[in-house]
């Protein structure tokens, strides 16, 4: 007895299809086997799936360990990084700071240059204290070696 069944697939769109027979009850000794091999292949597949998806304590720990290790090393990274930075930062400053003092020290050379007049200090010398200029017999020269200093044994002779 064959009987065509009508059913809604969605929510708007019919589409016909025939059922198969049913059979009350009257399976083949070949069906049987065919269903139970499916049902043992299912239970296999599933009891594989669960060993594949479980973790062991040693995977548990070999995880746990390299997430350590990582995160240990991330950190000592951004450390290293934040000191580099900092004392960049220090090292900057230090520079303005030298560059400020030797701007400060030419206006000083250039102040004390200016206010120093040598024609004045020689007529004073001259006039005031009485000094003379050497003669060329009191002028004494003396060699010196590709050393950068100089050895005194002696008074130097007047």
């Amino acid at each position: 007895m064959n009987k065509t069944i009508y059913y809604v697939n969605g929510n708007a769109v019919r589409k016909l299809e025939e059922a198969e027979p049913q059979r009350h009850g009257h399976s083949t000794r070949r069906e049987l086997e065919d269903a139970r091999r499916r049902k043992n292949r299912r239970r296999a597949a599933r009891r594989n799936q669960e060993r594949a998806l479980s973790m062991n304590r040693a995977f548990v720990t070999f995880l746990t360990a390299c997430v350590l290790a990582s995160a240990f090393v991330s950190v000592t990274v951004i450390q290293t990084r934040s000191n580099v930075t900092q004392q960049m930062k220090e090292v900057a400053a230090l520079e303005s700071k030298v560059a400020d003092i030797k701007a400060d020290n030419d206006v000083r050379y250039k102040k004390i240059t200016t206010s120093t007049d040598l024609n004045a200090i020689k007529d004073a010398a001259i006039n005031r204290l009485g000094m003379k200029s050497a003669t060329q017999d009191q002028i004494v020269y003396y060699s010196v070696d590709n050393n950068n200093y100089m050895d005194q044994y002696n008074d130097i002779p007047e």
